[in-house]
C-alpha cells in the first residue's frame, strides 16, 4: 500500500506496479470530505513547472500528476480516493482505516503523505496562490519563471528556509522584501549576513502582512506594523510565503512509526526504512530539506525498490 499520491507516491506505485506488487495507491482525500482540495501534493498549487527532467517547455503541476498518475495506473495500480486515518503496524499483515470507513490489509506500506506549507492564512492568499497568481510558497520552484524577473518580490519570514528563499530571488528581482514580524532574525548568523549583503534587498522589520490585492495576480500586500498597528501598501509581483512546513503524520500517532521533533518520520541510514519493517517512507514526509519534486520522485523509486526487496527477502509473493 502506499498512501500519498505527489511525486513520491505515484512514482513508488510505478515501480511497484512494473514488480508485480499489486500496489494501492491511497490517494488521501476521502470522498466524504466537502472541500475543492485534490490529491497530488503540493504541486496541485504549482502552475508551471520547469525544474522536471523531461519537459523542456516546462509543465503545470496538475499536468505533472496526472501524467504520473496515468503511468501508474497503466502497469495496474490500484487507486483509492480515500485518506488512512489509523495505522496498526503491530499486526501482520499491517491493518489500516481509513477516513470513509475502510478496513485495509497489507503486507507492507509506503508513507508518502508530503508536507503542507504554512500559510499566512488569507482567502486572497490561498486565491492566487491556486490560480498562479504569483503567490507562492517555494522560490526554488517558481521563483526562476519569467513572470517574477525584475520584479519587486516580497518574502514572508525570518528562518533560515526564508534567507535562504530569499538570497535565491535575488538573482532574479528587482528587489526582494522581506517582511518579518520581528525585530530580528531567527535565522542562522551566517544566512543572514550572507543575504543582507546583498544591493537588492530590503528588509521590513515588525510587519505582518494583513491582506493580499490582486485579480488575476498580486499587485500589492497590505502590511501592519505589530508595534503601532499603522498599516501601509507594498507594491509586489510576486509574495513567497516562507513560514515552514508541516509534515502530513497525524495520522502516524500511536503507530509506532518513529518520528523527528519537527514531526518528519525518521529513516534508516542510506535506505527508505522507518524503524518498523516492512514500512518504508519517500518524500516531502521524511525530508525537511530540499523538499522538490524530483527529489521526492527518486525517494519514491528507492521505497518501492526496498519494498520489492524486503517483500521477498520475506517469501510474500
Amino acid at each position: 500500500m502506499i498512501i500519498g499520491s505527489g511525486p513520491a507516491g505515484w512514482t513508488a506505485a510505478i515501480y511497484a506496479a512494473r514488480a508485480n506488487l499489486s500496489p494501492l495507491c491511497v490517494v488521501g482525500i476521502p470522498k466524504s470530505d466537502p472541500s475543492p482540495v485534490l490529491p497530488g501534493g503540493q504541486l496541485m498549487l504549482t502552475t508551471e513547472v520547469e525544474n522536471f527532467p523531461g519537459f523542456p517547455k516546462g509543465v503545470t503541476g496538475p499536468e505533472l500528476m496526472e501524467h504520473l498518475q496515468a503511468q501508474a495506473e497503466r502497469f495496474g495500480t490500484r487507486v483509492m480516493q480515500d485518506d488512512v486515518s489509523e495505522c496498526d503496524f503491530e499486526s501482520r499483515p499491517f491493518r489500516l482505516k481509513t477516513a470513509d470507513g475502510a478496513s485495509l490489509q497489507a503486507h507492507s506500506v509506503i508513507i508518502a503523505t508530503g508536507a503542507v506549507a504554512n500559510w499566512i492564512g488569507l482567502a486572497d492568499e490561498m486565491r492566487l496562490a491556486r490560480s498562479g497568481g504569483g503567490v507562492s510558497a517555494c522560490a526554488v520552484c517558481d521563483g526562476a519563471l519569467p513572470v517574477f524577473r525584475g520584479a519587486q518580490l516580497g518574502v514572508v519570514g525570518g528562518g533560515d528556509t526564508a534567507m535562504e528563499e530569499a538570497t535565491y530571488l535575488t538573482k532574479f528581482a528587482g528587489t526582494v522584501h522581506v517582511i518579518h514580524r520581528r525585530g530580528e532574525f531567527r535565522a542562522s548568523k551566517t544566512m543572514q549576513d550572507r543575504l543582507l549583503a546583498l544591493p537588492n534587498v530590503k528588509v521590513h522589520w515588525h510587519q505582518v502582512v494583513v491582506g493580499v490585492h490582486g485579480v488575476d495576480r498580486i499587485e500589492a500586500v497590505e502590511l501592519e506594523d505589530v508595534r503601532t498597528k499603522a498599516r501601509t501598501r507594498l507594491a509586489l509581483g510576486g509574495l513567497f510565503v516562507a513560514i515552514g512546513h508541516a509534515p502530513a503524520t497525524g495520522f502516524l500517532r500511536g503507530s509506532g512509526v518513529e518520528l523527528d521533533s519537527k514531526g518528519y518520520v525518521n529513516l534508516r541510514s542510506r535506505s527508505s526504512s522507518t524503524n518498523i519493517e516492512g514500512v518504508f517512507a519517500a518524500g516531502d514526509v521524511c525530508d525537511s530539506v530540499y523538499r522538490q519534486a524530483v527529489t521526492a520522485a527518486g525517494m519514491g523509486c528507492q521505497a518501492a525498490l526496498d519494498s520489492e526487496r524486503w517483500l521477498a527477502a520475506c517469501g510474500v509473493h
